[in-house]
């Protein structure tokens, strides 16, 4: 089914842009991808907090789905499908990341502390102070359970409803809010240890 917007491109339906992209059809796998690219970055980032690494989880993620295509049921939503491929790469990337820190700090490695060095930029005191906040804000979420930090992620920086959440995650809506809950509390006791 199609709709027409300013009399000139139609709008095909999403369960429409599946079909054909299951199909072959990559010009349909790519609207598709066009529909959800920002609020895919979006959502890596909240979970790694990296700009690079957000963008390159997210393409990944759009490349595995294309993949993996024809596993896509095309009377549900896209996003909802996707969205477990996102969050797989997401979790194994930050699991990989702290086993990745781990070895460097078992290892006393000096990069560590010469990039970290020379990260900081020399900035009026207002930017030093917020970007001193943003860092542990960052790292209190780090802190978080996977399951705990992902209802906050969607939550807060997707803006998402308990009921999306909990079609999205899987899980039901009393345990988004139990996970959402903990989550909360948990990023405030690790901000409150953090200060100095």
């Amino acid at each position: 089914m199609e709709l027409l917007v300013d009399q000139q491109r139609p709008v095909v339906s999403e369960r429409d842009l599946i079909l054909r992209a299951q199909a072959g059809d990559k010009p349909a796998f790519g609207e598709l991808v066009q529909r959800y690219m920002r609020r895919a970055y979006f959502a890596a980032l909240g979970f790694v907090g990296s700009p690079e690494d957000a963008m390159d989880l997210s393409q990944d993620a759009f490349a595995r789905a294309y993949r993996a295509r024809q596993k896509i049921n095309p009377d549900m939503q896209f996003y909802t499908w996707f969205y477990q491929i996102l969050r797989r790469l997401c979790f194994n990337f930050i699991r990989d990341r702290k086993l990745h820190r781990a070895k460097l700090r078992e290892q006393k490695s000096w990069i560590v502390d010469d990039a970290e060095y020379r990260s900081g930029q020399r900035s009026p005191q207002r930017n030093v102070e917020r970007e001193e906040t943003r860092r542990r804000v960052r790292q209190a979420i780090e802190t978080l359970p996977d399951r705990e930090r992902e209802v906050l992620v969607l939550k807060e920086f997707e803006g998402l409803k308990y009921r999306e959440i909990a079609d999205i995650v899987g899980i039901p809506i009393g345990t988004v809010m139990s996970r959402l809950y903990s989550a909360r509390r948990n990023l405030a006791a690790a901000i409150e240890e953090m200060e100095p």
